[in-house]
């Protein structure tokens, strides 16, 4: 195999991904795992990590290319597209590839009863509980659960919802959906699946018969309030890159475009190989933590398409070709993200694909 010219590396622990799934089991001991790997597995790598989702009961995908790909790799289990059909094509794959496919608009009825016979499959029913995104206003509950129960052949349809403020404990939003989806869905046959990654650490209640982690199977919290080390998950990935530079810089000279860091003192300067090319992002502002040889170090300067530069002063010792770290093992994502003024889903489903990956497994 050729070897790496540019050593911009984010490695994707396969270890953790299957540590954080126990971690879920374990929150939500009577429910099965609907596996979110929509985006690519969150930036992970489909392909790559569906070795380590083979305790999961059910693979959850946005699209059907997505849903493809899960049976390209090789998943012979269920998998759920959650946006459903949006042609007729699609109800004809769905049945072709076994697919479960989520319903919550009357045009996807209309499809359903076009190609009558692909909807013979398990069918799960969205309502809308509160959120106003996508689902079937709770008042029709019944009525669109007999139409889906009689065109997938008398097959109890999932009913789901999906939250809108789970992540915060304290916000009524949640209950209140919890209570708008029990009334409505009261004496209706199938199985529910409410809670989310956030849902699933906050609200227990919401937990039924299936639940739908996603951001918590990649070793990231949620919650703002709770770190993701103190739920016991770990990062799935690790985002590293090397410096390629070491540049003695004298006090009162400045850093980079625009000139905005000048140097308080005479210091090491180092100017590492990653970049919002790469997905990091350029919203970092000075102060903001990178780790050099899995030591606390701060960026200075503007991130730039292809390098950062980082202050060196504590690390005398640093040397071209170290390792530096930008999230994942000994730098929680969450905490750059919270830098970056970013939710920590957009850096992983933002890095580039020129970034490598290697995967890391002990199994």
């Amino acid at each position: 195999m050729r070897p790496l010219s540019r050593k911009t590396v984010a490695r994707i622990d396969l270890d953790a991904i299957r540590q954080n799934l126990d971690v879920v089991k374990s929150l939500a001991p009577g429910s099965k795992i609907a596996a979110v790997v929509k985006a690519d597995a969150y930036g992970h790598g489909l392909s790559q990590v569906l070795p380590a989702l083979d305790k999961a009961e059910i693979l959850a995908v946005a699209t059907f290319d997505g849903a493809q790909r899960c049976r390209d790799f090789g998943w012979q289990g269920r998998v759920l597209v959650l946006e459903g059909p949006t042609r007729a094509d699609d109800c004809q794959a769905a049945l072709a590839l076994a697919f479960e496919m989520v319903i919550h608009h009357d045009s996807q009825l209309a499809l359903l009863r076009q190609s009558s016979k692909a909807a013979r499959q398990p069918l799960w029913l969205k309502l809308d509980s509160g959120m106003h995104r996508l689902g079937f206003p709770s008042s029709r509950a019944k009525d669109v659960h007999g139409q889906i129960t009689e065109l997938s052949g008398n097959e109890p349809a999932v009913l789901m919802s999906h939250f809108a403020c789970a992540d915060d404990p304290h916000n009524p939003m949640t209950q209140a959906q919890i209570s708008v989806f029990e009334n409505s869905t009261k004496g209706l046959a199938g199985n529910v699946s409410l809670a989310n990654s956030a849902a699933i650490l906050n609200f227990p209640e919401s937990h039924r018969d299936i639940v739908r982690p996603g951001i918590l199977l990649y070793g990231v919290s949620p919650l703002e309030q709770q770190p993701a080390q103190d739920i016991g998950l770990k990062p799935a990935m690790t985002l590293q890159c090397e410096l390629i530079a070491i540049n003695r810089v004298k006090k009162g000279e400045s850093i980079g475009y625009g000139s905005e860091y000048s140097c308080p003192k005479d210091m090491n300067v180092g100017v590492a190989a990653i970049g919002y090319g790469d997905g990091y992002p350029r919203s970092l502002k000075s102060g903001s933590p990178v780790l050099v040889n899995d030591r606390l170090a701060s960026l200075i300067g503007r991130v730039s398409m292809d390098m950062i530069t980082i202050d060196l002063s504590d690390q005398p010792q640093a040397q071209v070709g170290d390792t530096v770290t930008l999230w994942g093992r000994g730098l929680p994502l969450e905490k750059v993200a919270a830098c970056a003024g970013v939710i920590p889903y957009e850096l992983l489903c933002g890095v580039a694909a020129r970034v490598n990956t290697v995967v890391e497994s002990r199994a």
